[in-house]
């Protein structure tokens, strides 16, 4: 089997699992909370208006989230190199196109390469697009940090479920500590570069390519540079730009939080706004954790949970049909949308 081979079984491995945990997870939920009230409840709401106007908002919620995302990416991309022009919709096709990786890998960490890969194919340097993209997750990670202690106080008495709970410790410890080691990378950097180009040339002695090794290592050293650089520019002359990225990332987000509650409109539920955000922001915490691909399943069961105590006894037959609804859109919608753009772009 050749190397290609071996990627392509890989791929599909991780498609099937994340696309089989998510599945698997939601029939589950649903087997334990639909009943002949939520089939009844069901066949009188699902043909009235409000359900199709209210879902059809939150997918367009989702595509919104997309092209705030890429204003995002665009703001940040100009502050990094202002001679590189890359447009709106160039930008929102790199956001599409990261959602696949990012749904069939642990973290959603996938998607990361992939936006720093169109980014440099775009024009930006490669260190300048991972500085682009860690300038994302530094104004995502503030935002969360702000987020999450108002999630922990609206649900502090009404989270009893263990796993919930130890998934968020858990989550949190591994959230600040990515934070600490962040800002010690960014303070230090040539200790940073010295430690990598050790490794790097540690690894070059026993390949059996010395001159390709060694261009490794130093295009490492220049790329730390340019990150290094970048991420300082970021935090002193792009001062206002990346305050009108931080911006965005707020509009963003609240966009990405507003989904839940159309779903519950359209079933003709409350919308629950503010338990609505507290649950979501204490569910970034869980889908940070590197567990299963795309954080499929651990995803379902913390809705189910979380949406479980803000439902309330009387609503909880309509749980699993919240949390299939929920997962369409923000999931299944974004890794087939992810699909046929990397497709297009890659042809692979």
């Amino acid at each position: 089997m050749t190397s290609e081979q071996k990627k392509l079984t890989k791929t599909k491995i991780s498609i099937l699992l994340s696309i089989g945990f998510s599945v698997s997870i939601i029939l589950l939920i649903m087997y334990f909370t639909i009943d002949a009230q939520t089939i009844q409840y069901l066949s009188q709401v699902s043909f009235r208006t409000e359900f199709f106007f209210f879902f059809g908002l939150a997918i367009g919620l989702n595509v919104l989230y997309w092209f705030i995302w890429g204003a995002r990416i665009k703001v940040l991309s100009r502050i990094v190199d202002p001679k590189v022009q890359i447009g709106l919709w160039e930008t929102t096709k790199i956001v599409i196109t990261n959602q696949f990786l990012a749904g069939i890998t642990p973290s959603l960490a996938g998607g990361e390469p992939v936006r720093i890969y169109l980014l440099n194919k775009d024009g930006l340097s490669a260190g300048g697009a991972t500085a682009t993209v860690f300038g994302e997750r530094l104004i995502d990670a503030l935002f969360i940090l702000i987020l999450v202690p108002f999630g922990f106080f609206v649900f502090k008495d009404r989270i009893e479920i263990t796993l919930i709970s130890y998934g968020l410790t858990i989550g949190i410890i591994v959230f600040i500590t990515g934070i600490v080691l962040f800002a010690l990378t960014l303070k230090y950097p040539q200790r940073t570069k010295d430690f990598l180009m050790w490794i790097s040339l540690r690894v070059s002695r026993v390949s059996k390519k010395k001159e390709q090794s060694i261009k490794v290592v130093h295009r490492i050293g220049q790329e730390i540079d340019n990150f290094h650089d970048s991420m300082v520019l970021f935090l002193t002359k792009g001062k206002k730009s990346f305050l009108t990225a931080g911006g965005l990332t707020m509009l963003m987000w609240c966009t990405g939080f507003m989904i839940p509650s159309m779903i519950l409109l359209s079933l003709g539920l409350q919308p629950f706004f503010v338990e609505s955000y507290a649950a979501q922001a204490l569910l970034l915490i869980i889908v940070m954790l590197p567990t299963t691909p795309g954080s499929s399943g651990v995803t379902e069961l913390g809705m189910a949970g979380l949406y479980g105590v803000v439902l309330g006894a009387s609503n909880q037959y309509l749980l699993g049909v919240f949390v299939l609804l929920f997962r369409f859109i923000t999931y299944h919608m974004n890794v087939f949308c992810g699909a046929v753009f990397q497709y297009r772009i890659f042809k692979s």
